[in-house]
């Protein structure tokens, strides 16, 4: 069997304006979700998007499905205008897009871009006629479209096609190779009949998404070989909880590494009762650890050992963590840059001190059975040590403090 032969990582990819944001050319990798309530629902749908982008999404896609869910979006848009809420709403579409879009265009209208999965709108001649005619609508609109291919929904007469003629082969490939070859296949020659239809190179965004990690890896790694389309990457079902999160880190991470990816989507399964905004702190995590993008000021904090006082260095921790949290709204607004700074809040002697100079600001415990004094480091030097039982609250005002100090505004 001939190995499946990957595409060179590295690439540059075209700008495609949504909305406000910029996807690709460079632009920072954004932060997208979906919503995962009913459309036709316009205030909880509403109330979802506002919490999403809340958290820090930068697209959201919304199922439309039905005439009910098509014709509450232009309400939706209103509605979220009415609250400054002017996140790029993305519809998704799959099986009859064409025909909602042609019978409700105050739809497309109100949409920011759309997303249709070439491998569900159709058999045949009526798979040709149906792409054209949601590909026509897009130009009218003129709004971008991402094409989005699934292996689970993989357009069954390709691969069949390319299965057959691969028997024929002296040295047939894998399943699994064709079925990578088709996925990229569906993708490349759907954004060309696109252009050929009169959607510009520039709208035009692609994905091929799979659920297994070291496959998506593959495919993305010859898609991004072969085009100049900004690509939107996510495992398409990556699954629930730590499986989900691992798995969604471990293939993106790679992918991101190599350049590869212009905008992304952690496709997590809900908890019950779990909030939907779980993926958007993932995708910000993934980001902000490969230094791409930053949120939030990183904490760097030892996993405890033998050699620390568990609780107090742990609640220290977690306090820290949470006063970043709860303060980085107000000092978002107020000090610039501040997402960026390093904080080391360390359990013992063995790495403390090293990694606090390293930090911007950094704290080292003493441990246990060590003498009951904490030294601080600001900007690599050691600049004070704390003792007793407010070290805790001490070392958040010397935090705010710094903070005000390097990314307060001068005073004028």
């Amino acid at each position: 069997m001939k190995k499946e032969q990957t595409g060179n990582p590295k690439r540059k990819s075209i700008a495609v304006q949504v909305g406000n944001v910029t996807i690709g050319a460079g632009a920072p990798v954004v932060v997208q979700s979906m919503t995962n309530t009913d459309t036709a629902s316009i205030d909880s749908t509403c109330a979802q998007i506002i919490e999403l982008t809340e958290a820090g999404s930068e697209l959201v896609r919304i199922t439309v499905n039905n005439e009910a869910s098509a014709r509450a979006v232009p309400q939706i848009k209103d509605k979220l205008a009415q609250s400054n809420i002017s996140t790029p709403l993305v519809g998704d579409f799959h099986f009859n897009g064409h025909t909602l879009l042609r019978k409700i265009p105050e739809c497309a209208q109100a949409l920011d871009k759309f997303r249709i999965n070439p491998g569900n709108i159709g058999k045949g001649q009526n798979h040709d006629s149906n792409f054209g005619s949601f590909i026509e609508i897009a130009c009218k609109e003129e709004k971008p479209v991402r094409i989005g291919v699934n292996w689970g929904s993989l357009d069954q007469e390709l691969l069949q096609k390319m299965l057959d003629e691969n028997l024929k082969l002296k040295d047939p490939e894998t399943l699994e190779v064709v079925t990578h070859r088709a996925l990229i296949s569906s993708a490349l020659d759907s954004a060309a009949r696109a252009e050929e239809l009169g959607l510009p190179h520039n709208m035009i965004i692609l994905s091929c998404k799979l659920s297994r990690v070291r496959e998506l890896i593959s495919v993305y790694q010859n898609l991004a070989g072969r085009c100049d389309y900004p690509l939107h990457l996510g495992l398409t079902e990556a699954g629930m909880g730590v499986q989900g999160i691992v798995a969604s880190v471990a293939s993106l991470s790679i992918l991101l590494h190599h350049g590869i990816g212009d905008t992304i989507r952690i496709s997590l399964t809900p908890e019950p009762g779990s909030e939907r905004t779980k993926e958007v702190e993932v995708a910000k995590e993934i980001l902000q650890s490969m230094g791409l993008r930053s949120y939030s000021p990183s904490v760097t904090a030892c996993p405890g050992c033998g050699r620390t006082t568990s609780d107090y260095f742990q609640q220290l921790a977690f306090d820290i963590k949470n006063h970043i949290t709860t303060n980085m709204p107000k000092w978002r607004k107020q000090y610039p840059g501040v997402e960026e700074m390093n904080i080391a809040v360390m359990g013992c002697v063995v790495n403390g001190p090293g990694e606090s100079k390293h930090a911007d600001i950094g704290i080292s415990l003493p441990g246990t059975g060590e003498k009951p004094i904490a030294p601080v480091y600001i900007d690599g030097e050691k600049a004070l040590t704390l003792k007793g039982d407010s070290i805790a609250q001490e070392f958040q005002a010397i935090l705010s403090q710094y903070i005000a100090k390097k990314y307060g505004k001068p005073s004028s």
